[in-house]
């Protein structure tokens, strides 16, 4: 369980503030302290060192973005998530460039700002908790498909830690990651392998290339797609998404390494032939 979480609210309004206050509160996070403009919160900010602040957009002396500037010269590590009624790309694109850690519309959703707050105060023990989960998390989805599929499991066999690169067997899918860390999935087979998989499925021979393919991207969505879930089960703050499949195949087609601050691959033995599946991700957070 993450450890207290200090919050100074910054609003101009009296009213929202006590409303935001209340819902943080609620939520089991410590509000030490409110402020109406850039001077006092400057002031807050310096005396009571919060581990983050919620700040409105506009003020009578500054707008947020201001506001942000001036109390990260006080602490440039302070975390800042904007709580306003505007929301538009316009100041979604001057708040990512502020290097703003959240947004949050009003009226205030009390579960979205709690979800919000963790996952941004979430730091080591989070990707910590990840590396020991993801490996596991995967195989688990690669054996439930097959199983649900074929009702065969895959035997598996030579694991790595390794991030080295590879030439593919003959049709490769890379499946990005998406949110609290970005990461990717690859799983790669044989041509046969896979002709043989959609034949199973479709119960028809003499399928066309297409075919193969857009199975191929659709069985990697899937195994990653539940593999997300399941982790996303185990702690809600992962927030894990995947991202549409790139196929890429034919002959020696090598597979580059990526900058992955962990990763596991394995090999399996299915009905249909071997089974190379990669995964890996970054402690870098993934913007939305």
């Amino acid at each position: 369980m993450m450890k207290g979480i200090r919050i100074v609210v910054v609003d101009d309004s009296p009213f929202s503030v006590a409303m935001i206050s209340k819902i943080l509160a609620e939520k089991g996070f410590e509000v030490i302290g409110s402020a109406n403009s850039l001077s006092e919160a400057v002031e807050v900010v310096s005396s009571l060192k919060p581990d983050l602040v919620t700040m409105d957009m506009t003020m009578p002396d500054a707008d947020g973005l201001e506001c942000t500037k001036a109390i990260r010269e006080i602490d440039p590590n302070l975390k800042v998530i904007v709580v306003s009624s505007m929301m538009d790309e316009e100041i979604l694109r001057k708040a990512n460039k502020a290097k703003i850690s959240g947004y949050v519309q009003k009226p205030v959703d009390g579960d979205e700002l709690s979800l919000l707050i963790r996952r941004v105060m979430a730091e080591e023990e989070l990707f910590v908790e990840l590396e020991q989960l993801y490996y596991i998390g995967f195989k688990e989805a690669l054996t439930d498909t097959y199983n649900r599929f074929f009702k065969t499991i895959p035997v598996y066999k030579t694991e790595r830690t390794s991030n080295d690169e590879y030439v593919s067997r003959g049709i490769s899918v890379v499946m990005g990651i998406i949110g609290k860390y970005s990461g990717r999935m690859i799983l790669d087979m044989s041509f046969d392998s896979a002709r043989g998989i959609a034949s199973a499925l479709l119960q028809q021979e003499d399928l066309t290339e297409e075919y193969v393919i857009n199975m191929m991207g659709e069985m990697a969505n899937i195994i990653a797609g539940n593999a997300c879930s399941m982790l996303n089960k185990k702690n809600e703050i992962f927030g894990l998404r995947v991202a549409p499949p790139t196929v890429v195949y034919g002959e020696s087609i090598t597979i580059s390494k990526l900058k992955l601050d962990t990763v596991a691959s394995v090999e399996a033995d299915t009905v249909f032939g071997d089974v190379y599946m990669n995964v890996g991700f970054n402690r870098s957070e993934c913007n939305e």
